[in-house]
């Protein structure tokens, strides 16, 4: 019977080991830890949600690109960052045109 080659079988029909990732953490963070079951799970699922909620721009890192900063200069020439006066976050607003609806799910008057 002929071997197949890595090369001829479809992506995701290789079985990939999973990767180990280590940090440190203070002592406080550990011992709060330490009662959760799976923490290898709870770590995974923490840190997938934080991903989630990444700034489109600049993924997390904090800083923009040269490239990054020159379309935001142009966006932020029609939009402004502004804190909500309900929440009190920021979010950014376009200045070309009212908002048909006001944040938070009610509709202006």
């Amino acid at each position: 019977m002929k071997r197949r080659s890595r090369r001829n079988v479809p992506p995701g029909m290789l079985r990939r080991k999973p990767g180990v990732i280590t940090f440190k953490a203070d002592p406080a963070l550990v011992e709060a830890m330490k009662n959760i079951p799976n923490r290898s799970e709870f770590i995974r699922t923490a840190v997938l949600a934080a991903m989630g909620n990444l700034c489109p721009l600049c993924q997390g890192t904090g800083m923009l690109t040269p490239k990054q900063q020159e379309h935001w200069q142009a966006f932020a020439e029609t939009h402004a960052v502004q804190q909500c006066k309900e929440c009190h976050e920021l979010h950014v607003v376009c200045q070309r045109s009212p908002v048909k609806r006001k944040p938070h799910g009610r509709r202006r008057k």
